[in-house]
């Protein structure tokens, strides 16, 4: 059974990929996006990055959305790909997957507009069946993507959210409100950890969300 730590400012991510939502705020993805020894930019989600006075290690997208400076400056280390089937979020997941990162942390990927946090939040769910272990990191909380049973860290009171996609025989251990075979997203949501740890019990896949 797959287990899932906690996300805090002192964990260890290698990769992190910064997409072209609102830049982040909330001091765990803040500082896990600025100590990575690895980070992958999404087009304009580099300007904002720069910004800080970072460098991106790599800058993925079809190279519409960065700054014409910035773009020009940096275009030894700018990829661009025109394929309009993928997203530059999916562009981004997938370069660190063929360069054999298979585990990445996305930051960045909600705010502004409402229809690109749903596509980018649901894309978690192509990643994994893909065997790329990806989580979002929001100003929130952590969205992470789940096939079959799983366990999770977590704290009493920590809210927590489940969201079905395809998974049935869904139960848990640990939260306050029984689970069951949700329909609709919303279903789901609202739950709440009684103490350190919560199990998953599913056939399928579904999205866990974990408040800070």
């Amino acid at each position: 059974m797959k287990h899932y730590p906690l996300l805090t400012k002192d964990n260890f991510v290698e990769t992190v990929i910064l997409a072209n939502g609102e830049y982040p705020t909330h001091s765990i993805p803040v500082a896990l996006l600025e100590h990575a020894p690895y980070v992958v930019c999404c087009d304009g989600a580099a300007d904002g990055y720069i910004l800080q006075g970072h460098t991106p290690d790599i800058i993925i997208g079809d190279g519409d959305s960065i700054s014409g400076e910035n773009k020009k400056r940096f275009q030894n280390i700018l990829h661009t790909s025109s394929d309009q089937e993928t997203n530059d979020q999916t562009k981004a997941v997938n370069y660190c997957f063929e360069s054999g990162r298979k585990k990445v942390l996305i930051v960045g990927a909600t705010g502004k507009r409402e229809d690109h946090t749903l596509g980018n939040i649901s894309l978690l769910m192509d990643y994994l069946d893909k065997e790329i272990q990806a989580e979002m990191a929001t100003d929130y909380g952590v969205f992470t993507p789940i096939c079959g049973d799983a366990t999770f860290d977590c704290y009493p009171g920590q809210q927590i959210s489940i969201i079905n996609f395809d998974a049935s025989e869904v139960r848990a251990d640990g939260l306050v409100y029984p689970l069951s075979d949700f329909t609709n997203w919303w279903q789901g949501t609202l739950n709440e950890a009684i103490n350190t740890v919560f199990t998953v019990y599913a056939k399928g896949h579904y999205l866990i969300f974990r408040a800070y």
